[in-house]
């Protein structure tokens, strides 16, 4: 278990191919390098989901996600809107660039990313230098963990670790909108 005091550490453990539960806008996420295959299967057996339905990347600022977006598909009024919500519980779905990994989006021909105000994922993704994986921490159909006890009660010592801080005080997982029309696409 980490805490915010360790959050080096839980950087370190992934970039070594570790997946780590940790708090977001409304519920844990389960993360990973999105860049390491054999993490990301790790990832989807513990949740155990059809790596077809993709993940989206969470980060700490634009320079981090701005790699893995098509920015020459995205028009510049939706652009705006982007920057506008962000950081902030907004994700969007952007027109992907080949930065990509082809299991990171799944069935998917876009890119999902959020860059978070909520501070211990962004603390996070400060330490790991990069966006990371971010899918709700539960098994596929059961509702997302919400806290520590929720996660070990799914996971059952399966999960390597967890950076147990607060979550951001949402009800619900972020709205998402697409980037190529500024749509609501979960509300």
């Amino acid at each position: 278990m980490f805490d915010l005091a360790s959050v080096d550490a839980a950087a370190a453990l992934l970039r070594e191919g570790g997946v780590l539960a940790y708090p977001t806008e409304a519920v844990y996420g389960l993360g990973c390098d999105p860049h390491d295959q054999a993490a990301f299967e790790r990832l989807f057996a513990l949740k155990e989901r059809p790596a077809t339905q993709g993940v989206l990347l969470i980060a700490a600022d634009f320079a981090q996600v701005e790699p893995y977006i098509d920015l020459a598909a995205v028009p510049e009024a939706v652009m705006a809107q982007v920057h506008a919500t962000w950081p902030g519980p907004n994700t969007w779905v952007f027109p992907r660039s080949a930065k990509v990994p082809d299991w990171v989006a799944g069935a998917h021909a876009g890119i999902a990313l959020r860059v978070t105000s909520h501070e211990p994922a962004a603390a996070l993704c400060r330490a790991f230098g990069a966006p990371l994986v971010s899918t709700s921490a539960n098994p596929h159909g059961e509702p997302p963990a919400r806290d520590v006890a929720t996660l070990q009660r799914y996971f059952e010592g399966r999960l390597p670790a967890a950076l147990d801080a607060p979550l951001g005080g949402l009800d619900r997982p972020t709205v998402i909108r697409d980037a190529l029309t500024g749509a609501i696409i979960r509300a």
